[in-house]
């Protein structure tokens, strides 16, 4: 399977999504024998290297978690597999036929062990809602987004949060060792769905001498920013006075990271904002996109030590700049 997501135009707020499901053997409520029910689930087709059918897998000892089946060769490259039903405390109805969705993103290859495949959809991310926290709270905080479709609703799933919480060292980790010169301070805005990630960036930014404002979408960044151009223009005082760096995922629910960044960038008034984007996505094939829109720096999310470094050194570029002229 290719990457067709490349094709889609940077900054257009849209997205594919491959969609599988799991069959699913559920209890009757009538007391009757189980029955098997259709799960619908869907994650960003940049993330997929492709999709095949079960391979023979060897058992690994000593397996952090009962859903990691064992790992299996695909060209010279050993991936571990992971039974997705497992995880999601499912029980899969058996099949003939299973499929494996083989996914990269944060320099990390791991596969997952589904019923079948679907098909590819393209979309606006303005279709995608946020989950409720009664779902996120169900689903263990793995759902990022919920799409409704004609007959049934998709779930799309936080692979990465899977893959972090079944090996912690690949999760994001604050760098306590820096030390902060705390002769200036600056605020950020954070837009990121993911509520782990949104407190601990405002934990790293907050040592770092940052005031951050968080919230959990490209669309709330924006409305935000609006907001706060109006509040500068109407006082006759700089933008900065106000906020010095955004800082955006790029997989968002309502708006994403590239889309927010274009309109940043094509606004006159905002355009001086400097914009990290801070994401997964963010790989030598993909990171072109982030050069379309304008970003001034792309960050993978491994790398979070370097956020606040970086975010500073933009900052004071711009201040510089804008000192000079």
């Amino acid at each position: 399977m290719s990457h067709t997501n490349i094709l889609l135009e940077a900054g257009t707020n849209e997205l594919e999504i491959v969609e599988f499901f799991i069959d699913e053997i559920v209890d009757s409520k009538d007391g009757g024998p189980p029955k098997v029910y259709k799960g619908y689930y869907g994650v960003n087709v940049a993330k997929v290297l492709e999709i095949i059918r079960l391979p023979r897998v060897t058992e690994m000892p000593e397996v952090s978690h009962p859903s990691v089946l064992g790992a299996f060769n695909l060209r010279s490259h050993i991936i571990p597999l992971v039974d997705l039903s497992v995880w999601l405390d499912k029980q899969r109805a058996p099949t003939d036929s299973p499929k494996v969705i083989v996914t990269e993103f944060n320099n990390v290859t791991t596969s997952f062990l589904v019923t079948g495949v679907t098909r590819i959809h393209r979309m606006s991310w303005e279709a995608v809602e946020p989950p409720n926290r009664y779902v996120s709270s169900l689903s263990g905080d793995c759902i990022t987004g919920v799409v409704k479709l004609e007959d049934r609703i998709v779930f799309l799933l936080d692979l990465e949060k899977i893959v972090a919480d079944l090996n912690p060292n690949l999760g994001l980790k604050l760098d306590m060792s820096i030390e902060w010169n705390a002769s200036a301070r600056y605020r950020a805005l954070i837009a990121d769905d993911s509520v782990l990630i949104r407190e601990m960036l405002k934990d790293l930014l907050n040592k770092a001498n940052f005031d951050v404002e968080a919230v959990q979408n490209g669309r709330e960044a924006w409305d935000l920013l609006v907001r706060l151009k109006n509040r500068a223009e109407e006082s006759n005082r700089p933008l900065t006075d106000y906020l010095q760096v955004v800082v955006a995922d790029i997989e968002m629910p309502s708006m994403d990271g590239h889309n927010l960044t274009k309109r940043i960038k094509d606004d006159p008034y905002l355009r001086q904002l400097p914009v990290i984007l801070f994401s997964s996505l963010i790989t030598d094939k993909l990171r072109h996109k982030g050069e379309a829109v304008g970003a001034d720096d792309q960050i993978s999310k491994p790398d979070v030590a370097q956020l606040a470094i970086r975010a500073k050194n933009l900052i004071q570029e711009k201040l510089a700049t804008a000192t000079a002229a």
